[in-house]
């Protein structure tokens, strides 16, 4: 097989890898880290990404977000959002726990909840997923999402996520046992921004 790619196809690759049509991604930078541990903490976006409402001492939440973007090995990165627009900050997106064989990784998104709605999630997910089929090699991305979280379910599904089955009632709040929608995509079925065979 002839690989016909050149200087100006890697120029443009390198230039847009980490660009969306909203959003572009960059490094954590520390003064991402007191918004992060803001929006980590509120009760209200906690429901949504995590198993448990449970405050944490100050700078637990930022050594997190330090560990997920420390991004020195190949299976994991983690990447804070910003708009094109702009350049503000918005949100935090990590790639992790891909290894080889499987070539498959866990998708997880946090975004500021002033900025829901307007089209970022979607973009900064569809941007993950062509920075973790382009350049990390994966095969399939998958991630959970809670039942309840129907804005979250539509978001990935705009992306190209499939829904794959459900966990039944494996988490616990409001005294109600609730399902994990557990959603996926494929390298096959996703559909390459250069065009690219799958």
């Amino acid at each position: 097989m002839t690989n016909n790619w050149n200087i100006g196809d890697a120029v443009t690759y390198g230039t847009n890898v980490l660009c969306g049509d909203k959003i572009r991604f960059r490094a954590l930078a520390e003064s991402d880290l007191p918004l992060l541990e803001k929006w980590w903490g509120l009760p209200e976006w906690s429901v949504l990404q995590q198993t448990t409402i449970r405050p944490c001492p100050a700078g637990s939440t930022a050594e997190m977000f330090k560990q997920w973007s420390i991004n020195s090995t190949p299976g994991s990165i983690g990447l804070s959002i910003e708009t094109r627009e702009s350049g503000s900050f918005i949100g935090h997106v990590t790639l992790y726990g891909a290894s080889m064989p499987e070539r498959a990784a866990t998708l997880a998104i946090i975004l500021a909840p002033e900025e829901t709605g307007k089209g970022y999630g979607t973009d900064a997910v569809k941007t993950a997923i062509d920075y973790g089929f382009l350049q990390m090699g994966l095969n399939r991305i998958e991630l959970r999402v809670w039942a309840f979280n129907q804005r979250a379910h539509k978001a990935y599904s705009n992306a190209g996520f499939t829904e794959e089955g459900r966990l039944r009632e494996v988490l616990y709040f409001n005294g109600t046992h609730h399902d994990a929608i557990v959603m996926s995509i494929l390298r096959s079925e996703w559909k390459s921004p250069l065009g690219l065979p799958n």
